[in-house]
């Protein structure tokens, strides 16, 4: 199973896609959808959008996972997230991938085991079960991390059947 995670942002959306094959977790790519600070709001949604696109056309994810909206101080950035993620949502509805969502605390707990890491913690366990050379930046790490969650959140669901918790 391939995924392509999603750490959604207005400036920088990261992005990452992991596969899945028996217990094997396999890195495929990363990076971020980078806007530019000049274009209005309406151009840096476009870009986010055309860049998630993008990325599903290339490399065919099963499925797409995305962060959740954590609480924000700032009205107009959460707002602003909101756009972002829903841009990229859409552009993964659109090519027919089942959308899954995560909290930052879910995340953390599947990734590091501790809900409330850090990012050099999220950065260093990614870096560890992907078996990557060097760290990534933040944006593409937490979309790393997403997606391994949802990776891991399905091979839980698929244990939890298997043992008739849902019959």
């Amino acid at each position: 199973m391939r995924i392509l995670g999603i750490d959604p942002g207005s400036q920088i959306t990261g992005y990452g896609i992991v596969e899945k094959k028996g217990s094997q977790l396999t890195h495929i790519d990363n990076g971020g959808i980078f806007t530019n600070r000049k274009d209005s709001f309406g151009a840096k949604l476009k870009t986010i959008f055309m860049g998630v696109t993008d990325l599903i056309q290339r490399f065919s994810p099963d499925a797409f996972a995305i962060e959740k909206i954590f609480y924000g101080k700032n009205i107009r950035s959460a707002f602003q997230l909101g756009h972002a993620r829903g841009v990229a949502m859409v552009a993964a509805s659109n090519k027919n991938l089942e959308i899954f969502e995560y909290t930052p605390l879910t995340v953390k707990q599947a990734v590091v085991g501790y809900g409330r890491a850090s990012k050099d913690q999220i950065q260093q366990m990614v870096k560890h079960l992907l078996k990557l050379p060097e760290t990534t930046y933040y944006d593409a790490s937490d979309a790393l991390a997403v997606a391994i969650c949802h990776l891991n959140s399905v091979e839980f669901g698929e244990k939890l059947r298997k043992a008739g918790a849902f019959s």
